[in-house]
């Protein structure tokens, strides 16, 4: 999301730490830990524009109620690398949802707006490069993507689904 870094994030989602043990359990062998649990769980990392969400595992930072938080007052444009159909993006402004089901790196698809093609011819096949373009983001490495994030962090329970 732009605009916003890790300390940031953690105070919108009032996140925490998460229990060490579960979380070397997660990094370990991140399918054998119950996804009620995996999914509060997400890294952050503060980058040039913003900050980058992950979660190596699972699709946690795309929820809806994740997204309205994080996009108050400003832009974040998720991605959940789905194994069974492909990448999946969405872009929220301000809790409002703009586009979804959309597919970064996938280059043009029909019906996609004029502004948007050169966008997606540039970033074809580079999903990650796609989401940092539409949010305003310039990490100086992979490491947002590929890891150890700044932060790992627990998110309380709640209902992400609404929001």
């Amino acid at each position: 999301m732009a605009g916003i870094d890790a300390h940031e994030v953690v105070r919108r989602l009032a996140a925490a730490p998460p229990d060490a043990e579960l979380l070397a359990e997660l990094l370990d062998d991140p399918y054998g830990v119950d996804t009620d649990d995996s999914l509060r769980i997400v890294g952050v990392t503060t980058v040039a524009g913003g900050c980058v969400v992950i979660q190596p595992w699972g699709y946690g930072p795309q929820m809806p109620g994740v997204q309205a938080l994080l996009s108050a007052g400003t832009v974040c444009y998720d991605m959940y690398a789905n194994p069974k159909s492909g990448n999946q993006g969405s872009l929220v402004r301000d809790g409002v949802v703009e586009g979804w089901d959309l597919h970064p790196g996938g280059g043009p698809c029909t019906g996609t707006p004029p502004e948007e093609v050169l966008t997606a011819y540039i970033y074809g096949s580079h999903a990650f490069a796609e989401c940092c373009a539409h949010a305003g983001l310039f990490p100086a490495d992979p490491r947002p993507f590929t890891g150890p994030p700044d932060l790992w962090v627990e998110l309380p329970e709640r209902d992400y689904w609404q929001h």
